[in-house]
């Protein structure tokens, strides 16, 4: 799939022909991302996209910040248009996610059907009747490490 930001200077293609799953994130760091409601996220494996191309590096900017549980996240945004392209999440112990997040609204051709609604407590919007959805994120999501239980 090809990948596009609002001014055309980062431009790839998905590492994968379609993403393992589309999220629509409601939680409020994606509505100040996004400057909307909830952000789209398009979840395909990090293998193939990273580590980055120089030239692709060279167009993107990096900015991290701290996400739950002792994590970080690398968001990526094109240096020309400001605009988020993508951001790869690090565990505790530094170590990347095997995926990244693409944002869907990048994504030519992206199928938003069955895309899954997560921390729906933050929702501004009303959430469809019959999608999958979850108060926070679910417990399995792709690319995380399973959770141990103590």
């Amino acid at each position: 799939m090809d990948v596009r930001c609002q001014c055309g200077v980062v431009a790839f293609k998905t590492p994968t022909p379609a993403p393992m799953s589309v999220y629509h994130c409601h939680c409020t760091e994606c509505q100040k991302q996004s400057s909307s409601a909830f952000g789209t996220s398009a979840i395909f494996p990090a293998e193939g996209l990273f580590p980055l191309s120089d030239e692709l590096q060279a167009k993107l900017g990096c900015w991290t910040r701290p996400a739950n549980e002792g994590r970080t996240m690398d968001c990526y945004f094109c240096k020309a248009c400001g605009v988020r392209v993508m951001h790869r999440i690090r565990e505790a112990d530094g170590k990347e996610r095997e995926t990244v997040v693409i944002k869907g609204g990048l994504v030519q051709g992206l199928n938003f059907e069955g895309a899954k609604h997560i921390y729906v407590r933050s929702a501004v919007v009303p959430i469809p009747d019959g999608v999958e959805r979850w108060d926070a994120e679910p417990d399995k999501m792709e690319g995380r490490p399973e959770k141990t239980k103590e």
